[in-house]
């Protein structure tokens, strides 16, 4: 990768992983921090890295540094069954709803929703990210989402 193609790997992806990580960790200040982390490490390894599998090597560097954070913070959830019934009453705001199901799903689940209904990934590049086959990323997001929907309850609730 020559340093055109690493400053155009900072102008076309640094926006898109920031979202990432801020919407897995939640935290403004260690997400910039992560994205920088993923940038400096990439430029490091600038002459072994083509600039065509750029994003995916960022993005994989992103969730791994995420994880590497969350398991030294010992912040994992090891029980994968969330809360049922968050929101037994009434209740409008649809967006603030499903990022408080995000918010309660363990970091493998999270990661792949993010990664698919967010960010747009296909299976086979989640799974190149998350270093997951192309199967277990369609099982963690199939679970994921019986999982917020489970956390929401009805949806006539909702609306």
């Amino acid at each position: 990768m020559t340093p055109q193609e690493y400053n155009k790997a900072v102008e076309e992806y640094s926006d898109r992983i920031y979202r990432f990580v801020l919407k897995s960790m939640g935290e403004e200040e260690r997400s910039k921090d992560i994205v920088q982390d993923c940038y400096e490490k990439l430029w490091m390894n600038v002459g072994e890295i083509e600039f065509s599998k750029a994003k995916a090597w960022l993005f994989s560097t992103a969730h791994n540094a995420m994880i590497d954070i969350v398991r030294k913070e010992k912040r994992i959830i090891t029980d994968d069954t969330p809360r049922e019934d968050i929101y037994e009453q009434g209740y409008t705001d649809l967006n603030e709803i499903l990022h408080k199901c995000l918010g309660n799903l363990s970091e493998a689940w999270r990661s792949v929703i993010l990664l698919r209904d967010y960010e747009g990934y296909s299976y086979r590049e989640i799974g190149e990210i998350t270093g997951q086959s192309e199967a277990q990323v369609k099982i963690n997001i199939y679970r994921a989402r019986m999982a917020m929907r489970k956390m929401i309850g009805k949806i006539e609730i909702v609306v």
